[in-house]
């Protein structure tokens, strides 16, 4: 298991960057799934197995295909059908695929060692212990989160909802003769 920890910790390092200095949104989003399978895999090798798969299926899974989508709908014009074959050019998918080979075999070699060396050496974390530890002395935590959450949930519905309905009410209110305040002219 310690060589899948460095070997997938090493791969998550060199994806991130990748991710941080690629310019093509495509190219991010594949090199951010396979960071994201390579922090699985760190989980994983740390007796997280719990975490390993939340990681999967929450972010690698449903959080990207959400970001596949925006991407998605985003390139809507015609200009880009030959930006989007470009993309799909085999020497472009040459470093995510390499790095996803990587990841595989440092799994397959982890799950058919079966024994830890001794220097990575973690407990088994199941969803039971994961909840007790939540939801017993970092319960306020949770909850505080919780709340933050709500709030930003708030103001983004806020910023996002479109100003006609204010502005409509002030041009009716301009042409009655009536300010904000309610006073008539």
């Amino acid at each position: 298991m310690e060589f899948a920890f460095f070997i997938a910790g090493f791969i998550a390092l060199a994806a991130t960057l990748r991710v941080i200095t690629c310019a093509n949104p495509v190219h991010a989003l594949l090199y951010l799934i396979v960071s994201l399978l390579a922090v699985a895999i760190d989980f994983y090798a740390l007796g997280a197995p719990f975490a390993a798969t939340l990681e999967v299926v929450v972010y690698a899974g449903a959080v990207m295909v959400l970001f596949v989508f925006v991407v998605m709908m985003l390139n809507l014009n015609a200009e880009t059908v030959a930006r989007e074959r470009h993309w799909l050019r085999p020497a472009l998918w040459t470093g995510p695929a390499i790095m996803a080979g990587v990841l595989l075999f440092a799994m397959l070699g982890a799950l058919i060692d079966g024994h830890s060396i001794g220097v990575v050496d973690g407990q088994v974390l199941s969803a039971n212990s994961v909840g007790k530890q939540l939801f017993g002395p970092y319960v306020l935590v949770v909850e505080l989160s919780a709340f933050l959450l709500l709030a930003a949930l708030v103001v983004a519905a806020h910023l996002g909802r479109e100003d006609d309905d204010v502005e409509d009410k002030d041009t009716a209110r301009r042409e009655r003769g009536v300010s904000k305040a309610g006073e008539q002219r």
